[in-house]
């Protein structure tokens, strides 16, 4: 049966098994590598929940840095100011730093015996909160403009990236086990890398051609998609049971779509920034859901509260009943970010540091296990 209170929560995790495959050769041979030297020198006392918050953050200043700077994503269009070279710099020193400490928390917890479910979740719901930071940072470096990509283009794509997430998260719900996709690391260091590169070549470098009619700003959609997980067998024996995760994700990107298409004053052309923050946020409240249920093996709600005050959102918008979707879109994404930073302290947070620490078993499936 689901359950959904703080104190259920913490009791049918009293007892887990984390398994997690991760087979991409960029991590195995290099990046783990690296980061078991970078474990080494960090103090013992040093909490890997800190870590992995630390690392969040550095995203969200990110974030912010490149909202301060371009926030309409036309700065690094022809005609425009463009962003000043420092800021690449940091937001690629930043982006790198916070996918070191993404893959050294769970070693850090291993280091120091203190592994506990409430690592696990606190890592996988922050990294599925970080998907729209981490998008809506990159695409400042090609921006709107002629040279760019489109706001509704990048629309899709971040929806591309949000469903493979948790289609990893699905997997395991199905599974049992985590399987790590390969983009990930890819992509984290290819982005790190791009960000120095802007700061030294310049935005306008990315206006060019590289064969053709095929731009930077097309690799960078074909890059920032990533790679999709893969199928196994699944644990629940209903289609139904199976797929129902998928519910309320699904009923999220029909919701945020129709505003989008029908959006009388085209509301993701005038405030693209704070349409996808609402857009992530949304969808990290659901993906974390989803990541309780998995861990407690408790069955997937099939639909989210969340839900129904949106489509009466939508339905204010669309119909011209609320002249002001500025004001709306504003108001909205606070209470969407407020309700998801209330759900992370009352459900899951707190439950565990009121109880016994419980007990995690890690089990090793793949070549090496990058998180905890």
């Amino acid at each position: 049966m689901f359950s959904n209170k703080p104190s259920d929560l913490a009791s049918s995790c009293s007892f887990l098994q984390y398994s997690a495959v991760d087979s991409n050769p960029l991590s195995v041979y290099i990046m783990h590598p690296f980061w078991n030297s970078v474990v080494k020198v960090m103090p013992r006392w040093l909490a890997p929940n800190l870590i992995t918050f630390t690392g969040f953050m550095f995203l969200v200043f990110n974030f912010l840095m490149l909202a301060f700077y371009d926030y309409h994503f036309d700065a690094s269009a022809e005609g425009h100011t463009h962003v000043p070279s420092w800021v690449w710099v940091a937001a690629g020193l930043f982006n790198f730093l916070a996918y070191t400490l993404d893959g050294v928390d769970g070693k850090q917890a291993r280091r120091t015996n203190s592994s506990t479910p409430l690592g696990e979740l606190f890592d996988h719901g922050l990294d599925s909160w970080a998907c729209v930071f981490f998008v809506a940072t990159v695409y400042s470096i090609f921006g709107r403009g002629e040279s760019g990509v489109g706001v509704v283009t990048l629309y899709y794509i971040l929806w591309v990236v949000l469903f493979s997430f948790i289609l990893s998260h699905w997997e395991k719900y199905n599974t049992g086990i985590l399987f790590l996709p390969w983009g990930y690391d890819i992509s984290q260091v290819t982005i790190s890398i791009i960000y120095i590169v802007t700061a030294v070549v310049g935005v306008e470098t990315w206006y060019e051609p590289i064969w053709w009619n095929f731009h930077y700003r097309d690799l960078f959609t074909f890059m920032i998609l990533g790679e999709a997980s893969r199928n196994n067998s699944l644990k629940h024996s209903s289609i139904y049971e199976a797929f129902l995760p998928f519910l309320s994700p699904v009923l999220l990107f029909l919701l945020s779509t129709v505003w989008v298409i029908f959006s009388p004053s085209d509301i993701l052309q005038q405030q693209p920034r704070v349409f996808y923050l609402m857009v992530g946020t949304a969808f990290a409240n659901l993906t974390c859901k989803l990541i309780v249920c998995q861990m407690s093996n408790t069955r997937c709600q099939p639909l989210s509260w969340l839900l129904v005050p949106m489509a009466t959102v939508v339905l204010l918008a669309v119909t011209g009943l609320v002249t002001n979707e500025t004001l709306l879109i504003y108001a909205w994404t606070a209470i969407v970010i407020l309700t998801h930073v209330h759900y992370g302290v009352s459900v899951v947070i707190l439950p565990f540091t009121q109880q016994k620490p419980p007990v995690l078993i890690m089990l090793n499936t793949g070549d090496y296990m990058a998180m905890w």
